[in-house]
């Protein structure tokens, strides 16, 4: 299938954690920015987050209840009307996200038209709203979402040709147990957390059956400012 080539870019602390404490810790600060600075290295013109890092510093907020009003929309994609370079795809099966435009934007990104990525069970109210915001939106799915359509839809419908997976663990761990991640780039802090509900790069949901795991082989490690080290991964054949 014709789809975006996955790159998978995370930072994490020693203990593979991707939040908690440790961001706060000075050692973590040349990790954090080497991190920043590393994402254009891979020339992406989208990102994709799951639903929980969406509220963490993209989208506003939840939408709460929305009324249902009178019109019922086929469960086809819909490409809003505007002109867009770059974009911020977010994992939001059931319709739950606030957005305040059709653009999102934050301080050291470039402006990122949004894509909701939905299953079948989201509301006809929340596709009215969607369309109002001008936000797009495509289906991947009835129950679940079906990462492979969705990787194929991103290429078909928008274009996009390399895609930023950046968390959290359960989106990482999604595509990687089907083999979804072309490139895996982690960028180690060099501190322990020791959270013991932090989430990790990879964090399984309870209701997805066991795989056999996802084995990358290493490409590069790179000793970066401050102690941290970039190691670089590619899918294994």
């Amino acid at each position: 299938m014709d789809r975006p080539y996955v790159v998978c870019h995370i930072l994490t602390s020693l203990d593979g954690r991707i939040d908690g404490e440790f961001f706060s810790a000075p050692e973590c600060l040349p990790a954090v920015r080497a991190y920043g600075e590393l994402r254009a290295r891979f020339d992406c013109s989208a990102t994709l987050y799951g639903r929980t890092t969406m509220l963490g510093g993209f989208a506003d907020g939840l939408v709460g209840v929305l009324p249902e009003g009178r019109e019922s929309f086929p469960r086809e994609d819909w490409r809003a009307p505007v002109e867009a370079e770059n974009y911020i795809v977010s994992l939001d099966p059931e319709g739950t996200l606030r957005f305040n435009g059709s653009f999102i934007e934050r301080r050291g990104r470039p402006k990122a038209h949004g894509i909701e990525a939905l299953t079948e069970r989201v509301s006809d109210g929340y596709l009215a709203y969607l369309r109002r915001q001008k936000v797009s939106y495509l289906f991947a799915g009835e129950d679940r979402v079906d990462f492979p359509l969705l990787l194929c839809k991103l290429r078909e419908r928008f274009g996009i040709v390399r895609l930023m997976i950046a968390g959290g663990g359960q989106t990482n761990w999604s595509f990687a147990r089907e083999g979804l991640i072309d490139e895996l780039s982690v960028v180690v802090a060099p501190v322990a957390d020791g959270g013991a509900h932090a989430a990790t790069l990879f964090d399984r949901m309870d209701d997805l059956p066991l795989r056999e795991p996802a084995a990358f082989s290493l490409q590069a490690v790179e000793r970066l400012d401050g102690d941290a080290l970039w190691l670089r991964y590619a899918r294994k054949e």
